[in-house]
């Protein structure tokens, strides 16, 4: 049987809106995408993804790739074909949701795999490990699942004329959009619409999740991320929706903000990081607000942890904290609100359920620079800088490190240099590599040794993002905070 004839079937199963009477209509769309396939036989396949891999070998056989489509577009095209309309797939959701917020869930997640929006096979490629530290088990991923991009297409993309559609890979206007040499495809974007606060915004999962259910929030305006009590609202709603989830927000200042500061949203999923397991490490009083129970986690950044009952008394709570933490200074630790006019002091806050109470983490950070340290006084320092470099946002806070793609090699060389074999390690990790060197490193045990020591590296890099550091001028200074707040 033809794949074409194989994928059109999957499309009927999958897609409400078609029946065996548009059978030949679909195989007709099917190969006005991907040309003429009858030359190519397919063996019988219940599997979407290999059918979708031979309508794009067939693709490339006629030249519609790279010709007319990339792949990734091919893909999204033919993927679009299967999935309901935007208008189906929210009325589908809604309906489920009066039933069960589960199934709505569960039915919506199942979709988003199906059509190959979440790009399970990509996500497959990162290396994911658990490392144990003295804070629980940290979350260590190298991400490999983004597509490496082809010279040729950097070299058309440096070429393509500039477009300010949609303005932003979190903008609505992304729902189906073809996508470009220099802009992902979109034509399988699905997103369910919501009421947060009186406004719309959207619930889409992300196509390469970081953890389990990976789901992105996103505000229908395109405006820059801001923290407010708002936030802390929006927060709450959601999981009051989606109970089973947690959701936080990145923070809405340069350095400490993760990497898309320029369109509100937050993310959430199905998944017990790190921090969330962390205990109270040290209980204080908020006068103002008697039934909100308020804490000192026991982790590396600076968390104080709120929980209660009562959601206004929560996000008041949270809001004073906020508002107090923008004006705080502590020279004696290096916190400063402001340096002249420009602030300093914002939070990454994440909320979740626990039983019948609501919970709000607020992670506090600064974003202050000095000679000493130009990419961020609470930012990874020089010396971890060789493993992680980049913003640390709302995940890794949470702690999950997102390390980038070039550690997949580069530890190999490591790993060489720790057996005493040939190697092209980089200068840049030398130093730490000759940290690791001991009397009985073997083939057997060298990848654990690397993963292990990755691992202190990350929590490193979250104790160099801690305001209040983890000794006892750093927690004292942290006490002082706390007492300040009423």
């Amino acid at each position: 049987m033809l794949a074409r004839e194989q994928f059109t079937q999957f499309i009927i199963d999958t897609n409400p809106a078609y029946t065996a009477m548009d059978r030949i209509y679909l195989n007709n769309r099917i190969m006005a995408l991907v040309g003429d396939d009858n030359h190519t036989i397919a063996e019988t396949s219940d599997d979407a993804l290999t059918l979708l891999d031979s309508l794009v070998q067939t693709a490339t056989v006629n030249h519609v790739v790279p010709d007319r489509f990339t792949l990734e577009e091919l893909e999204a095209e033919l993927m679009a074909l299967a999935t309901p309309a935007p208008s189906a797939v929210n009325a589908r959701f809604w309906s489920d949701y009066q039933d069960s917020p589960e199934e709505a869930l569960k039915h919506f997640y199942q979709l988003s795999r199906a059509n190959n929006y979440i790009q399970t096979r990509a996500i497959a490629k990162n290396t994911q490990y658990t490392v144990k530290t003295d804070y629980g088990d940290l979350e260590i991923t190298i991400n490999l699942s983004k597509p490496e991009k082809d010279p040729k297409a950097i070299a058309a993309a440096a070429k393509a004329p500039v477009s300010s559609y949609p303005l932003c890979q979190l903008c609505m206007t992304n729902e189906g959009y073809l996508g470009r040499i220099n802009y992902p495809a979109r034509g399988n974007h699905r997103i369910v619409r919501l009421n947060l606060g009186g406004r719309t915004w959207g619930f889409q999962y992300s196509p390469y999740a970081y953890f389990n259910e990976h789901a992105i929030f996103l505000d229908s305006v395109h405006q820059p991320m801001q923290i407010t009590p708002q936030t802390f609202s929006n927060l709450l709603e959601l999981i009051t929706l989606f109970p089973e989830y947690m959701v936080g927000s990145n923070a809405d200042l340069p350095i400490v903000g993760g990497s898309m500061l320029s369109h509100d949203h937050y993310q959430g999923g199905r998944h017990t990081f790190a921090m969330a397991k962390a205990p109270i490490e040290r209980r204080f009083d908020l006068d103002a607000f008697p039934e909100v129970s308020a804490g000192i986690v026991k982790w590396p950044m600076s968390v104080i942890r709120l929980t209660s009952a009562h959601r206004d008394q929560l996000i008041q709570a949270a809001t004073m904290i906020h508002n107090h933490w923008q004006q705080y200074s502590d020279e004696t630790v290096d916190v400063r609100a402001f340096t002249d006019a420009t602030p300093h002091h914002t939070v990454t806050p994440i909320a979740r359920r626990v039983g019948d109470d609501y919970q709000i983490d607020l992670v506090l950070r600064d974003n202050q620079t000095s000679a000493e340290f130009p990419d961020g006084i609470f930012h990874p320092h020089p010396d971890v800088q060789h493993i992680k470099k980049e913003n640390i946002g709302l995940i890794e806070v949470m702690g999950l490190a997102i390390l980038p793609a070039r550690l997949q090699t580069e530890l190999q060389e490591v790993r060489h240099f720790l057996l005493s074999e040939p190697n092209q390690m980089l200068a840049m990790h030398l130093p730490w590599a000759e940290s690791l060197q001991r009397p009985g490193i073997t083939a057997d045990n060298v990848e654990q040794v690397i993963d292990a020591a990755v691992g202190q590296v990350f929590l490193r890099v979250l104790e160099d993002a801690g305001v209040f550091k983890r000794n006892d001028v750093g927690q004292a200074a942290f006490d002082r905070f706390t007492q300040s707040l009423n």
